[in-house]
């Protein structure tokens, strides 16, 4: 009775990250999305689209829904900064003005990449140094192999115990559909 109670409190616990994650990525959709004027909503995915995410670490990242699930997965393991540098370094390969591609390559230094930095991320000496270097003059490219050793770690560390969660085996299951449900 206790394991089920403690496996109902983390399956909740990860529903209220995981909405928080999905609100907060819906709300910066949405204020974009005003000026298209789309505005997208998440829904949970079906188990057949969940499933999908294990056949690639990309199709997990690639699903919105998938993405906000895989990092309140990391959240709870205190690993979320490899998501949040992987995501601003994909955001800054994007960056096409080179006054604000300093400014971001500067910003992701100071954030993930220094010592003792407030999300620093788990990368050898020699990277570090050669990031130190390269955004003096900072190109799309500056932290290619940083964003490499953090995509490797996530998807052959964190990717496999994401998709042993409970929480993912829950979303991969069909719901049974019931007589009241069918309305009869």
């Amino acid at each position: 009775a206790e394991r089920g109670r403690m496996k109902r409190t983390i399956i909740k616990d990860w529903k209220t990250r995981l909405s928080y994650f999905l609100q907060n990525s819906s709300n910066s959709t949405k204020m974009k999305s005003k000026k298209v004027g789309k505005q997208r909503t998440y829904f949970r995915p079906s188990p057949e689209e969940a499933q999908l995410w294990s056949e690639a670490f990309d199709e997990l990242l690639a699903n919105k829904y998938g993405l906000a699930a895989f990092r309140a997965f990391l959240k709870s393991e205190f690993c979320e900064e490899n998501i949040e540098f992987w995501l601003a370094c994909e955001d800054f390969k994007k960056t096409k003005s080179p006054q604000k591609l300093t400014l971001k390559a500067k910003k992701i230094y100071n954030d993930f990449i220094e010592k003792e930095a407030p999300k620093e991320i788990n990368i050898d000496f020699q990277t570090k140094n050669m990031i130190a270097q390269n955004i003096q003059e900072a190109t799309h490219t500056c932290f290619s192999a940083a964003q490499k050793r953090v995509y490797s770690l996530m998807e052959n560390n964190s990717y496999p115990r994401f998709l042993e969660s409970e929480f993912y085996q829950e979303l991969c299951k069909k719901t049974p559909i019931t007589r009241a449900a069918q309305g009869t």
